[in-house]
């Protein structure tokens, strides 16, 4: 028995209300009208949308860089975990009052290793403790040398303070440490200058004239925004560190991480408590070091930023109001050729609210057709910029791509309503006359 059509039930799709299928048919109709304006009046359109191409290009691409900047510093940060404290001469920002008073930080001594221990020795809601110290210098091996390397002493815990990943070999063990014994890590570029066409491990180099054996390599990082992390470091036993660095001048830090179950606040009122105590600090002078962490140091990075982006929103809205009066003299050229279309439309029942969201559509239409032609650019040059190794990984986040949609969205409705009110407002007859 042959089934009858009833027995295969249409879509859902096809049974939307006649209104729904009308205001489909009217989005698909607008986009096809704000298409056609591109291909036939080529120059026109362009120059027309130009003004809100620049405008969400400078937004998105502010947007981008100020991501990309952000997420390759934070990177670069991913090492030092958020519940570590530093104990420091310098504050990493400004104090309560919003000055940086310098001439007072300047007064300061450097941490040593030996407040480091007095201080181990009075602190209970510490897991670890770890002194770290620098400088610059060269390094060499045979002819091989390689300058401006980043030369790190630094005490025995601090691999469980810090992130430490080695590709080979292994961390210095505490008697190691207690010896001074002439040892080192290397980053990745050290190993690859010095040793071009050889193993690193166990063979010996000379830093800054002193001769120490290699006993691991740190994984490749790559090239950052701000410094070559361990690729270009060579890390050394804070005790024969000694030997070359001079702990009175160089920049040392203490670094405390906190245990499980005790949070930042915790420790950081310990620790200034029993540093004040260690340092013979009076209860009524200020303290004579800093203790900083991680979300200062995220949050002037956040503060610094957010202002790059308000510039950015500040030159884009000017490019885009301008892109505004272009879409709307666009819009009325073509409410000016379409006039007997109108006409026709009315007279065939069309409702002035049909009209005018015809009109609103097409500039919609047309602004967003400027967006995607505004991100194509942006993501144009990004690949183009990833190509070349400038320590920042550029990409478009998709919020940021809706944001640029919805600002194009936004556009085009403040762009379209005059031009689509005159055009609701016409009379059929002398629309349909071409009046």
């Amino acid at each position: 028995m042959p089934l009858k059509r009833s027995s295969f039930p249409l879509p859902s799709l096809l049974n939307l209300p006649a209104y729904t299928v009308l205001y489909l048919r009217l989005l698909k109709e607008s986009f096809l009208f704000a298409w056609q304006a591109i291909v036939v009046n080529r120059l026109r359109t362009f120059l027309s949308l130009l003004g809100v191409m620049v405008g969400i290009f400078v937004i998105s691409a502010v947007f981008t860089m100020v991501d990309s900047m952000e997420d390759s510093l934070k990177d670069t940060f991913s090492m030092i975990s958020d519940d570590v404290l530093f104990v420091q001469k310098w504050p990493w920002g400004p104090g309560e009052d919003g000055e940086y008073e310098w001439w007072k930080y300047y007064q300061r001594r450097q941490p040593t290793m030996r407040d480091m221990d007095d201080l181990r020795d009075r602190l209970s809601n510490a897991e670890a403790i770890a002194y770290q110290t620098g400088t610059s210098g060269s390094a060499e091996q045979d002819n091989n040398t390689i300058t401006n390397l980043q030369i790190t002493g630094v005490s025995n815990e601090y691999n469980r303070v810090m992130e430490i990943q080695l590709d080979r070999g292994r961390y210095f063990t505490d008697f190691e440490f207690n010896g001074g014994r002439p040892l080192a890590l290397i980053g990745a570029e050290v190993a690859d200058m010095l040793f071009p066409n050889g193993e690193a491990l166990g063979q010996a180099i000379k830093v800054k004239g002193l001769k120490v054996t290699v006993i691991g390599i740190f994984k490749r990082e790559g090239v950052s925004i701000i410094s070559d992390g361990f690729d270009r470091m060579v890390m050394l036993p804070a005790r024969f560190s000694q030997r070359m660095i001079n702990m009175e001048k160089a920049e040392s830090s203490i670094l405390v991480k906190a245990k499980n179950d005790v949070t930042n606040a915790e420790l950081k009122d310990e620790v200034i408590q029993q540093f004040r105590s260690v340092r013979k600090v009076s209860p009524r002078e200020d303290n004579d070091f800093s203790v900083n962490q991680m979300d200062m140091l995220t949050g002037f990075i956040d503060s610094v930023f957010a202002q790059v982006e308000i510039g950015g929103w500040f030159i884009g809205i000017f490019a885009i109001l301008v892109g505004c009066f272009s879409i709307a003299n666009i819009m009325f050229v073509s409410v000016r050729e379409r006039t007997r279309i109108i006409g026709i439309q009315k007279a065939l029942g069309a409702k002035n609210a049909f009209i005018l969201g015809q009109f609103l559509f097409e500039s919609v239409a047309l602004c967003i057709f400027g967006a995607l032609m505004a991100l194509a650019l942006i993501l144009l040059l990004s690949g183009l910029l990833n190509l070349f190794d400038l320590g920042i990984s550029f990409s478009l986040h998709i919020d940021r791509f809706i944001i640029a949609m919805l600002i194009a969205v936004f556009s085009g409705l403040i762009a379209g309503i005059a031009p689509a009110r005159k055009a609701a407002s016409m009379d059929p007859v002398d629309a349909m006359r071409g009046h």
